[in-house]
């Protein structure tokens, strides 16, 4: 695979994260929050969410047509090119919602099942993080490396994030009873994608979740990949829906075995 085609997905994925970026920002209505009935805000941020994603595809398709695209409101094309866009428009949905500024667009590239290029454009914080495979990570255009050295994990500042079912929250919340005397402080930020560029920032030394998305996960598990982190599942394997996990080296081998101990892995 040469060069140019990293190249070319990157721009483009930065392209169209910056218009979703610009169209959530400023299509967001002001009083959003407090609409008069109970069901619009939601109604809002579903249009938000959809028009996101068919401002993204639309973009993508005209500029490259035969790719295929995963995306969290619907978008499933197989495509022929073998590069596939993996796409989540507004990551941090309940952040929009209220107004706070921890809300993000993600947007992978594969190719041949492979992530090879990841863009977050978190245009609240002012900041659009992106990787290359093997080109490092970087944060408006300048460099990014996880914390270093890496803590103890006794001194580890730890993101995570919940369900939205009640009994895989009560298991969260066991987790977290127990994990929380072992660290510095938890974090939960509400957006996985977020989470994960601070960990490539060394804003955080490391985030773990159970139940992401593909599209939750693919631009962010790169970037801060990139940026020095390992990321990971259960012991041996990779970052999946059962278990996530991006952090330091050396906060990854306390961090990892523990989560497994205390069945993170599962409700």
């Amino acid at each position: 695979m040469k060069d140019h085609l990293k190249d070319e997905l990157l721009e483009l994925a930065l392209e169209a994260a910056r218009r979703a970026g610009n169209l959530l920002r400023d299509g967001r209505p002001a009083d959003l929050g407090v609409a008069a009935t109970k069901t619009s805000p939601i109604d809002v941020v579903t249009e938000m969410d959809v028009a996101s994603e068919k401002l993204i595809t639309g973009f993508l398709t005209e500029q490259r047509p035969a790719d295929g695209f995963l995306g969290e409101e619907g978008a499933s094309i197989e495509g022929s090119s073998g590069v596939r866009w993996i796409i989540d428009p507004v990551d941090g949905t309940v952040n929009y919602l209220y107004g706070l500024p921890s809300w993000a667009v993600s947007i992978a590239a594969e190719k041949d099942g492979e992530v090879i290029v990841g863009v977050v454009a978190a245009p609240m914080r002012g900041e659009t993080y992106q990787a290359v495979l093997g080109g490092g990570a970087h944060a408006n255009g300048e460099p990014v490396r996880v914390r270093h050295p890496a803590p103890p994990l006794s001194q580890a500042l730890v993101g995570t994030g919940f369900g939205y079912v009640a009994e895989r929250r009560a298991a969260q919340a066991e987790v977290l009873r127990t994990l929380l005397p072992r660290v510095r402080d938890i974090r939960r930020g509400g957006s996985a994608a977020i989470d994960l560029c601070d960990v490539a920032c060394g804003r955080l030394d490391a985030y773990y979740e159970r139940g992401l998305n593909p599209w939750d996960l693919a631009a962010g598990e790169l970037i801060a990949r990139e940026a020095g982190a390992r990321t990971g599942g259960r012991p041996g394997e990779p970052a999946s829906g059962e278990l996530v996990l991006a952090a330091s080296p050396g906060v990854f081998e306390e961090l990892e075995p523990l989560l497994d101990e205390l069945g993170a892995w599962h409700d």
